[in-house]
């Protein structure tokens, strides 16, 4: 596991140097320009929105346990910062959930019933993720605020449809055991080939736990509403950060709040397919190329910079903070 953390940050810190590299190579002069123009109180401002991101997501988990004996949403919400930083160094942001299922585990939660409610988090903010690129897809088929490039258009795409094929494949397994056997069997092949340990009893130990969950989530409908709505709110605090961290350069005119948006759902649906920790390069890309529609070249690189330390990095610092902070107490 230690081995796995080590190179996962070595990985990423390699990638941030690239990225570093290729954002500031031909913009240097003009990012210092704009860093020092700053207006720091839209800079507070942009970080208590992605604050605020995270701490509805956590208030999400805490509803979903629904036991305030087990888990309090201060809990709640130091969680999901040690989800940002276990989400922020694993490929396709899939150290989070695991880590949300340990630590559940540690309020005596069952291992079984711990899985559950965080699937049951997962989906809703799953389907708040696709809701949202609906959303932005639909505004920019109406009022074409994108230029069509092909690539671009491909991207998104292949983004969007990776989102919606996991919300159809956990609904899916949850409602077929047909295919769901059938996927555990592949998935134990894969397995076997890769020389993995991993047993059948287990596999399926887990779908089955799985499709418990999934039993249960039908039967907390309204609970599962409310998720998905605190979560398009929280995702809405997150996308709207890049405008107050240009608001904070004195650009007032050129992005709307809808704009906004848009841009960044179109950012964070492309980035679901890039195998990399932080989906880092990939995500940069799209914002340049989103973002680029409305922000100048010549204070493209700062705000990028910016944005993407307070979304991100910011992320995994505070994470790393509380995760070993917590160790040290409990030792």
């Amino acid at each position: 596991m230690k081995i796995i953390k080590k190179n996962n940050t070595i990985i990423l810190l390699i990638i941030t140097i690239i990225v570093l590299y290729v954002v500031l190579k031909n913009d240097f002069n003009d990012i210092i320009k704009a860093f020092q123009t700053i207006d720091s109180r839209y800079i507070v401002v942009a970080l208590l929105f992605y604050s605020l991101s995270i701490g509805i997501k956590g208030a999400v988990n805490y509803i979903i346990v629904n036991d305030k004996t087990k888990i309090s949403l201060k809990e709640a919400i130091k969680h999901n910062w040690i989800v940002q930083l276990f989400n922020g160094v694993t490929p396709f942001a899939t150290g989070g959930e695991p880590m949300e299922v340990y630590m559940l585990t540690e309020h005596d939660i069952p291992v079984a019933t711990a899985t559950n409610y965080t699937i049951q988090a997962f989906i809703c903010y799953q389907t708040a993720l696709v809701l949202f690129g609906l959303f932005a897809v639909t505004y920019n088929a109406i009022f074409h605020i994108f230029p069509k490039v092909i690539l671009l258009s491909r991207l998104v795409l292949l983004g969007f449809g990776i989102n919606i094929m996991v919300i159809i494949i956990l609904f899916t397994i949850a409602n077929s055991k047909r295919v769901s056997s059938k996927l555990g069997r592949i998935f134990i092949k894969i397995s076997k080939k890769l020389k993995l340990k991993v047993s059948e009893e287990d596999v399926y130990k887990k779908i089955e736990d799985y499709q418990r969950g999934m039993s249960e989530t039908k039967k907390r409908k309204g609970l599962m509403f409310k998720g998905v709505l605190m979560n398009l709110v929280s995702l809405s605090c997150l996308y709207v950060t890049p405008l107050f961290v240009l608001f904070s350069m004195g650009d007032f005119t050129n992005l709307s709040l809808l704009n906004a948006l848009t841009s960044s759902a179109y950012v964070y649906v492309m980035g679901a397919f890039v195998p990399i920790p932080g989906a880092s390069g990939g995500i940069e890309f799209g914002f340049t190329q989103f973002y680029g529609n409305f922000i100048g070249k010549s204070k493209m690189g700062a705000v990028l910079l910016l944005w993407r330390f307070i979304t991100y990095y910011l992320g995994i610092i505070i994470g790393a903070l509380i995760f070993n902070l917590e160790k040290k107490v409990k030792r």
